[in-house]
Parts: C-alpha cells; sequence; structure tokens
C-alpha cells in the first residue's frame, strides 16, 4: 500500500472516529456547567489525557524538539522530564485538589471567573478576560506550524487545505459536545501520541544503527558549541538557557487557562491521586520521548533547509527531515499523531477562550439575564469565530513569511499569560492575604514584560547599553517570559503585605469551603 494511501485511509477513520465521539456527547453539552466543564464529573483517565494533550502540540514535537533538540542536543530531554514533574505531577499536587474545591465553592468556571469571585472585582475578571483574548489567540494560530511540512512528506496540497481540515473537524465535534467530546477524543488522541512517539523513536534509532551507534556520532559532533561532545552530554552546550526553557515550559502550565481549567472537571478525590499517576506518565512518555528524538536533530545536518539570513535551520523542518527516510507505517502513524496533538490543543484553547468571553465578557455586558440555553449558543458562536480567526492567521502568516509580528507575538503568549495569571492563582488559592491591588500589578507586570519583549524583537532595539542581566533577560522570549513568571511570584505577596486587604468575613467565608466536613468509605480513608 503506498503511502499516500495508508495516510488517507488512517486520516479518514481518525475523523470519523473524532465526529462520532462529537455527536455522542451532546447529551452533556445541553447546560454552561456540562458545556464548560463536563459537569464536573469527568474521570481521572479522561481528565489526566486531556491536561497532557492539551499541553502537548505539534509546537513541541516539530518546533520546540526540533529546535532545542538542534540547541542543546540529548540534554534537552531534560524540558521533557521538567514538563512530567514540574509541569505535571507538582501542578496536580499543589494546584489540583485545591482549584477543584474553591472553584466549585465559589461557582467559578473559567480563570477569569475565579479572579472576579476570589477578589470579588468585576473589572478584574474583565480585564483577565482581554489578557486571555489578546493572548491565546496567536498561540492558538501557532499550533498549525510544522503540519505543512509533514504534510508535505506524503501530500502534495496546499497548506491552506490542511488547516482548514484540521480546523473544520475540530470545530465541528467541539461545538456539538463541548467539554466532554474533548476529554473523550483527547484520550483517544493521547493513545495515539503514546504509540506514536514510542514508534517513531524506534524507527529513528534504527535508521542511525541503534541507540549506541547514534549517541556516539552525535557525541563527535562539535556543530556551535565548538567542542565534541557537547550535543551528548548530561547538560548540553549551555546550562543555562536549558534552565530556561525547562522552567518556561513547565512551570508556564501553572498559569495556563486552558491547563488549569481541567482542575476544575475533576470528578472526585480518589481521581486526582489518579490522574496526577497517569498525567506524569503521559508527560515522561510524550514529553520526554519528543525532546530525546529531536537530541539527535544534529545527525540529519546535511538534508535540513537552513535559513539564508540566519545560517541557521529551520527548526520547523527539523523533525520532517528525520522522518523523510523512515518507513510509510510510520510517517503515516507521525501524520496522525501530529493531527492529534494539535487537534486537541486546538480544541481546548477554543473552548477556553469562548467560555471565557461569553461568561466573563458577553453575560456582564447583557442587562437581562442570559438562559443557559443562549449563554451555551453565545459560546458555540464564538468557538466558530476563534477557529476561523486562528486558521486565518495561520494562513496568512505562512503565505507573507516577511510578516514577522504574528510569529513574535506567538512567542511571547506563553510568557504574558503564566506572568500574568500563574502568581494570583496559586496565592490566592492558599493565602487568604493575596490583595486585588497585587493582581492587578501582577497583570500589569505579566502583561508588560511580554509586550517590552515583542517590542525589542521586532523593532531589533539595541539592548546592549541595558547591562548584562537585561540584555540576558531580552534575549529571548523565552528567557523574558520566565522573568515574568518568578517576579510575578515576588510581586505579588510583597505588594499584597502594602495594599487594603479584602473584608475578613468575605475571605474566610471563600476559604471555608476547605473546612468543610465529609464522610467518606474506608476504603477511601482509613478511620
Amino acid at each position: 500500500m503506498s503511502k499516500e494511501l495508508l495516510c488517507i485511509c488512517m486520516l479518514v477513520f481518525f475523523f470519523a472516529v473524532m465526529i462520532y465521539v462529537g455527536l455522542y456527547s451532546r447529551k452533556h453539552a445541553t447546560d454552561v456547567n456540562g458545556f464548560v466543564l463536563g459537569g464536573r464529573g469527568v474521570g481521572p483517565w479522561l481528565t489526566a489525557f486531556a491536561f497532557g494533550t492539551s499541553y502537548f502540540s505539534a509546537v513541541i514535537f516539530v518546533g520546540y524538539a526540533g529546535q532545542f533538540g538542534w540547541n542543546f542536543g540529548l540534554a534537552s530531554t531534560w524540558a521533557g522530564l521538567g514538563n512530567a514533574f514540574i509541569g505535571s505531577l507538582l501542578a496536580w499536587n499543589i494546584l489540583g485538589r485545591r482549584t477543584r474545591i474553591m472553584t466549585q465553592h465559589l461557582d467559578a468556571k473559567t480563570m477569569p471567573d475565579f479572579f472576579g469571585k476570589r477578589f470579588d472585582s468585576v473589572p478584574l475578571k474583565v480585564a483577565a478576560s482581554f489578557i486571555v483574548f489578546v493572548f491565546l489567540i496567536p498561540y492558538t494560530a501557532s499550533l498549525y506550524n510544522g503540519l505543512s511540512s509533514l504534510f508535505g512528506l506524503v501530500f502534495d496540497i496546499p497548506y491552506w487545505v490542511v488547516i482548514a481540515i484540521m480546523a473544520v473537524l475540530t470545530g465541528v465535534y467541539v461545538i456539538f459536545g463541548g467539554y466532554m467530546a474533548t476529554a473523550i477524543n483527547d484520550f483517544i488522541q493521547g493513545i495515539i501520541m503514546l504509540f506514536g512517539i514510542t514508534a517513531v523513536i524506534g524507527a529513528v534509532l534504527v535508521d542511525n544503527g541503534g541507540l549506541v551507534e547514534a549517541t556516539k556520532e552525535l557525541a563527535s559532533i562539535e556543530g556551535d558549541a565548538g567542542w565534541a561532545g557537547a550535543y551528548s552530554s548530561f547538560l548540553g552546550p549551555d546550562p543555562l538557557a536549558l534552565l530556561f526553557v525547562v522552567v518556561l515550559t513547565s512551570l508556564g502550565t501553572w498559569g495556563l487557562p486552558q491547563m488549569v481549567g481541567k482542575f476544575y472537571a475533576i470528578k472526585s478525590e480518589n481521581d486526582i491521586h489518579k490522574g496526577t499517576v497517569i498525567s506524569t506518565v503521559f508527560a515522561i512518555i510524550v514529553a520526554g520521548g519528543c525532546y530525546f528524538l529531536g537530541g539527535f536533530g544534529r545527525l540529519y545536518s546535511d538534508n535540513v533547509v537552513i535559513n539564508e539570513a540566519t545560517g541557521k535551520p529551520l527548526f520547523d523542518t527539523i523533525i520532517p527531515t528525520m522522518l523523510s527516510t523512515l518507513p510509510a507505517v510510520i510517517i503515516a502513524v507521525v501524520i496522525v499523531l501530529v493531527l492529534s496533538a494539535s487537534m486537541s490543543t486546538l480544541s481546548s484553547l477554543v473552548l477556553t477562550s469562548s467560555s471565557t468571553f461569553t461568561l466573563d465578557v458577553i453575560k456582564p455586558m447583557k442587562k437581562d439575564n442570559m438562559s443557559e440555553k443562549k449563554q451555551v449558543s453565545t459560546m458555540r458562536i464564538f468557538i466558530v469565530f476563534f477557529i476561523l480567526v486562528s486558521a486565518a492567521i495561520a494562513i496568512f502568516k505562512d503565505s507573507h513569511p516577511q510578516v514577522t509580528f504574528i510569529a513574535q507575538m506567538m512567542g511571547v503568549s506563553w510568557g504574558a499569560l503564566a506572568g500574568a495569571f500563574l502568581a494570583p492563582f496559586l496565592y490566592g488559592l492558599y493565602w487568604k492575604g493575596v490583595t486585588k491591588a497585587s493582581t492587578v500589578v501582577c497583570f500589569v507586570w505579566g502583561c508588560g514584560i511580554a509586550l517590552l519583549q515583542l517590542y525589542i524583537t521586532l523593532t531589533q532595539a539595541d539592548i546592549s547599553g541595558w547591562g548584562t542581566v537585561l540584555a540576558y533577560i531580552f534575549k529571548s522570549s523565552i528567557n523574558s517570559g520566565v522573568v515574568a513568571m518568578v517576579g510575578g511570584l515576588i510581586i505579588v505577596p510583597v505588594v499584597s503585605l502594602f495594599t487594603a486587604k479584602q473584608s475578613k468575613e468575605k475571605v474566610d467565608e471563600i476559604f471555608a469551603c476547605y473546612d468543610d466536613k465529609t464522610e467518606v468509605p474506608v476504603k477511601e480513608h482509613l478511620k
């Protein structure tokens, strides 16, 4: 069977399953709670896979694995392990349970809604909603990156066709089934990702003579590092830069609304424990596997496409170049793998964006109360809107490579969202002393750092005179994103010490949710 026919058969079956799940899940999407949170009754396997597949998209598999694997070699695997143990294990342990309890107590369905009710401020909720809207759109558009070069291995079709197919199919199952359809499809897509990344790593290593021979060859390459063995060493050629990558891609998930939102919907205490283990194992295999695979990218340096302007490779072409010599069945699996990764993240992002904008912006603006049916209908309309806008941006970016604003905007989105939200959300779950003023300052801080980074990158501003530290911080959106997050963790408690507190009665009532007594069977808790 030819590559084209094999891929077509697998894709048709994959798409049919996705649409069936969307239609099947309609019964769970009749009201707002069901459409946005699956009725807060989603089990550990679905929640854990939804968390993992929202975390890891084509941006990770094609873009980051290629870029960081090229820059750091096998040491880039640390980024995958950081994603597993910081971005998944610690996130579930520190945020999962408290997020589920407090958001249910406050009846908060989105992250901006949490800020509004936790700090008793509608303007804060609206501001958070606009931050989500501004920075999630370009992040959503980035999910299509890499699909063109991968599909080019098999099909001779325009890039816009690939984008259109992915956008339409994702829209169909999210619009019909809401969160439950997204969670079920995420589980299916997660299984594909687990088996897919394992098969691809095995095939690439066999293609290079096995793990030992591939590592030996990698150890002989000097590359940009200037010394042999840099790309097979424990910490790679630039440990500090690697640390910034690990922190941004791992700790950043704690402040992303589409990630934290998964904790809102989980069913029970026991499910949180199970979900923690499942999510961590999933991240070790998928994220660790992606970065480990990318670490061998320099073995294909003779074939990768070089950017003539910078003299560096086009990072999105490295992974496709590695796969181009593999058997047809492996390429077909990769096509479905990357499509699964992208569609799962896309569905999570557009559901987050539409629910946030509907519940936190549109609904408060309406003088008359919106019925549940009207709210769900409005969210469905905005799902279509967000998918169309993100697809249009991706197509425009591909056809106008000279327009760098979009690409740079995508780069700062993660840092802006995590820089603005991580600290006030985390402290807001644990500390009664967090103030509204500190949250506002953190919003301004996170977005300000991101926009300053965007300005510097677009204008190629000379920052050498700013001093060694500042020059290093704004050297890339990765570095500035880490500073935005870590700075927020310092700013919020400091500003909270000197600004007006919420009333004690209000805060005590909010935190009373943690003191509620519950009775459970002995099998779940010893006497």
